[in-house]
């Protein structure tokens, strides 16, 4: 069982940066996929960035290419997301989730998920 906790959502300013964390506990880190989703009020859950953990393989939604990185940490059980130039539309719950899988822009292969951090981003 893993266990996932997100951190360092908050409110910022459109054009402004935030850095999410998820930290990993209770499996096998380096033997999952990790992505990030976001979900808006009233929206479906959609994913943002995944990274695979053979290679290094990233995936980015179109509506963030180029303004967002995903990355991980192996030996911390950590995967980040780097938000640069943020927009109001950004706004969203943002979560992280584990898959024991390489498809990582199919959100069914995803069974692991956090809480959820909250990320606004004022206009």
């Amino acid at each position: 069982q893993v266990q996932l906790v997100e951190s360092g959502g908050g409110l910022v300013q459109a054009g402004g940066s935030l850095r999410l964390s998820c930290a990993a506990s209770g499996g096998t880190f380096n033997r999952y996929s990790m992505g990030w989703f976001r979900q808006g009020p009233g929206k479906e859950r959609d994913i943002v960035a995944a990274i695979t953990w053979i290679g290094g393989g990233t995936y980015y939604a179109d509506s963030v290419k180029g303004r967002f990185t995903i990355s991980r940490d192996n030996a911390k059980n950590t995967v980040y997301l780097q938000m640069n130039s943020l927009k109001p539309e950004d706004t969203a719950v943002y979560y992280c989730a584990a898959a024991p899988s390489v498809i990582i822009a199919d959100i069914r292969h995803y069974e692991y998920w956090g809480q959820g951090t909250q990320v606004t981003v004022s206009s």
